[in-house]
């Protein structure tokens, strides 16, 4: 039987509580999560935002205003009980983490006072061993219950399964979990793994309540679909922060996915709060909670706070930024390849047939994931923003290619769907929009001087050893492309709405720079005859 991991040090410390009552207990809980290292400030697309347009007005986020906002909120609640939490993924994502690794995040979390953060998928992106350096510089806890390290020297004893918070003498517990699928997702190695998220969540809660602790939030990674099927399943959780699937719950905003808080039914007879807060920093998630002296949760109310551009930025963290970008400007600069032909990435033909670099970006999404089983890659033309000369490949040209931050994407389609978002890829053609779909793993046609929507044909996708075959309308297949499109934007709603959704892999210029890396750093543009336009 594998071991649960239930925070020995932690538990340790809630030896002897007194279970005497106390009067109602309210806690002000600010929380981030998915953060992904996105120190400067992002546009309302989620890229990075440039200069002019932030002095314009034009940006949200960026840790200097999730600065401003979290101290902001401490001084309105002075001598209330506040605590700052953090639901993990603070790994990967800008050239800062690229640059510094674990360094920038470490300093900066210290500084915004973090009390707890839960382990996220992306915190193993560069194996055990860069968590390890996180764990060695941040002065808080990180926790996740159903991540066994035992077997991982690096980590073993450093990751507990639950903390114990002190609040004047009321005790509030802190449990966590994990996504179960991380070593698919991540890098953490063969050393660690993943146990049941429910098994381990309700025995966290078993030894706090053993322990004399009843009052008790759920610090998770694990995604709002999971929170919410946790909250109704799990006796002993009170409150639900989560993060994992970058969801927006507002009670304002229509395109939120749900209320904030949601409430949920629990096992216990009582509502559960649910909340997660986005991603990037965009917002700072805003809950007050309180409890009876039993440890009921008897109100639960609060907002996301929309970090835009009347949160006026930390001036001390935009001088601190400003330095830290110096070195990012030779990593630009930093040559990661060669071209031995241009690699036409122009709108005209990216948007409208087969284009070498939508060939070099499919074939590279496709291949950093193949391991997975995913075997069709998508890459909407419009994300496509420029050609490479022959020559050296620099990291910067590559981000003028691939510049708005999008991440690798993965989710899972039937056959008939594949051919549906084909069409939705060709459907506009004659406009140059940009749905318009370079692929990998997949061969078609189309016939431009049919209607919309009928357009496609000889959908063809790899057999055995060199083989084409036709695709099986019936079966399903596992497809790669980016979080723009695989949430539904450029028109493919197939991707929206399609089973195992997952966008949050590298940064795509990470995966292509890797990509051209693994060829040898030297790369050949071609086309080879996988879209056929029939006039």
């Amino acid at each position: 039987m594998k071991k649960l991991l239930l925070g020995a040090t932690a538990l340790t410390l809630c030896a002897g509580f007194s279970s005497a009552a106390y009067a109602e207990f309210t806690l002000n809980i600010l929380h981030i999560n998915d953060f992904h290292s996105r120190f400067g400030p992002i546009t309302s697309s989620d890229s990075n935002c440039a200069p002019d347009n932030d002095a314009a007005g034009e940006c949200f986020g960026g840790v200097a205003r999730l600065k401003t906002a979290i101290d902001a909120k401490r001084a309105e609640l002075d001598g209330q009980n506040v605590v700052l939490l953090d639901a993990g993924d603070q790994f990967q994502g800008s050239l800062f983490y690229t640059q510094y690794r674990s360094e920038i995040i470490a300093e900066f979390a210290n500084d915004l006072g973090i009390e707890v953060m839960a382990v996220g998928n992306h915190e193993f992106d560069d194996g055990p061993e860069e968590l390890a350096k996180l764990l060695d510089a941040v002065k808080f806890p990180i926790i996740s219950g159903n991540t066994n390290v035992d077997n991982e020297p690096l980590l073993a004893g450093r990751i507990a399964g639950t903390h114990v918070l002190d609040f004047g003498g009321e005790k509030v517990g802190i449990v966590s979990a994990l996504a179960e699928d991380t070593d698919e997702t991540s890098s953490p190695g063969d050393n660690v793994e993943f146990e049941d998220t429910f098994t381990s969540l309700r025995a966290q809660v078993d030894a706090l309540k053993a322990a004399g602790v009843n009052k008790i939030i759920a610090l998770t990674h694990v995604g709002y679909a999971q929170d919410l099927q946790i909250a109704a399943n799990v006796p002993g959780i009170d409150v639900v922060v989560g993060g994992h699937s970058h969801t927006l719950l507002s009670n304002t905003d229509e395109k939120a996915l749900g209320p904030y808080p949601t409430m949920v039914n629990g096992p216990d007879g009582h509502e559960v709060p649910v909340v997660t807060a986005y991603s990037y920093g965009k917002y700072l998630g805003d809950l007050v909670v309180t409890w009876d002296d039993d440890g009921n949760v008897t109100t639960a109310d609060g907002a996301p706070i929309l970090l835009d551009a009347s949160v006026a930025p930390y001036e001390a963290y935009v001088t601190r930024l400003a330095e830290l970008e110096e070195p990012i400007q030779a990593l630009m600069a930093e040559v990661i390849g060669v071209a031995t032909a241009p690699i036409d990435g122009s709108r005209e033909t990216c948007r409208a047939v087969e284009c070498e670099m939508g060939n070099l970006v499919a074939d590279a999404i496709l291949d950093r994931v193949a391991d997975q089983g995913v075997t069709i890659a998508f890459q909407n033309g419009g994300g496509l923003r420029a050609s490479i000369d022959a020559g050296d490949i620099t990291m910067g040209e590559v981000l003028t290619v691939l510049p708005f931050s999008n991440t690798l994407a993965t989710v899972e389609l039937s056959g008939a769907d594949v051919i549906d978002a084909l069409e939705n890829g060709v459907s506009d053609v004659e406009n140059g929009a940009g749905r318009f779909a370079q692929v990998a793993g997949l061969k078609y046609s189309y016939t431009l001087a049919k209607p919309a929507g009928e357009r496609v044909s000889d959908v063809m996708v790899k057999g055995d050893g060199d083989s084409w075959v036709p695709i099986d309308e019936e079966g399903t297949y596992k497809i790669v492309t980016n979080n723009y499109t695989r949430g539904g934007g450029d028109g493919y709603g197939t991707f929206a709405e399609g089973t195992n959704p997952y966008d949050f892999g590298p940064p795509l210029e990470q995966v292509l720079a890797d990509y051209i890396a693994k060829q040898g750093g030297e790369y050949t543009p071609y086309t080879d005859g996988r879209i056929t336009v029939i006039k």
